[in-house]
């Protein structure tokens, strides 16, 4: 068994991690990692990291049950889940991912040269990006599981 399969058996972090709270929250991170480049400032760098480490267990379980109708970035944190362990694949959605990645580089090195336009306008997209890929993972998730 490879390493991410491994990690997504972490119930303990995957049950926190779909509480929207966590879910929704962990947006702030990029921003972040964003303002620590701009300022250099290795306060808000450790505070950042932090917040990546610590935000996905910081949050209580969530609510599950035949009853309970699970939040859309719920839904979301289970299908990245299921990816990571090979249950669903996120076929073309898949390269906004990467793009996504390049675009946090880009918004990351443009934070650290001190041009705040072009990192601000990098990051927002590498958010988005992120964003579209989770929300056509979540969509090729449910479709494959019955709507759930």
């Amino acid at each position: 068994m490879d390493f991410k399969h491994r990690f997504a058996d972490l119930d303990i972090f995957w049950e926190r991690h779909a509480n929207p709270k966590s879910g929704w929250s962990r947006l702030l991170a990029t921003p972040l990692l964003l303002l620590a480049a701009y300022t250099r400032s290795r306060r808000v760098l450790a505070l950042a990291l932090a917040w990546t480490a610590i935000n996905p267990v910081a949050f209580p379980r969530v609510e599950r049950g035949p009853a309970v109708d699970p939040a859309w970035i719920t839904r979301a944190v289970d299908a990245e889940r299921a990816w990571l362990r090979g249950e669903v694949s996120p076929g073309s959605w898949e390269r906004l991912n990467a793009v996504s990645g390049s675009a946090t580089a880009y918004a990351l090195y443009a934070a650290y040269r001190r041009r705040p336009v072009r990192a601000a306008v990098a990051g927002a997209a590498s958010m988005a990006l992120k964003l579209a890929f989770v929300w056509g993972l979540e969509r090729r998730w449910r479709a494959g599981t019955g709507g759930h």
